[in-house]
């Protein structure tokens, strides 16, 4: 099993090396339909987004409640694809957007 350092630079690097490779992508990449779940390149990165977000709180969460401690499946239901929906990734700013998975992600792997 790797340690957390290890893994804290593994991510990293990845999101250094994804960075410059999503400002490249052109407006009509962005909005093409790329998976089976019908999603965008936007949208996709938004589920990110809000993966990170989700596990940040449940980390933050497991802190202080008592254990076991049961979270709501973010997953089930298709409550990903309403987060997707009502945060309207499609329409947000894509530098927003890309600056938003990285610092996140930086934020919970550190």
């Amino acid at each position: 099993m790797k340690d957390s350092e290890t893994l804290t630079r593994e991510i990293s690097s990845l999101i250094e090396s994804w960075e410059p490779k999503l400002f490249t992508l052109e407006n009509n990449m962005l909005s093409s339909r790329r998976n089976i779940q019908n999603r965008t390149i936007k949208q996709i990165l938004g589920h990110l987004i809000d993966s990170t977000s989700n596990n940040t709180h449940r980390v933050v969460h497991l802190q202080y409640q008592k254990s076991p401690f049961e979270f709501p499946n973010y997953a089930t239901y298709g409550n990903n694809d309403r987060w997707i929906t009502i945060q309207d990734y499609q329409n947000e700013d894509w530098t927003v957007m890309i600056r938003l998975w990285k610092y996140s992600l930086l934020h919970f792997v550190m």
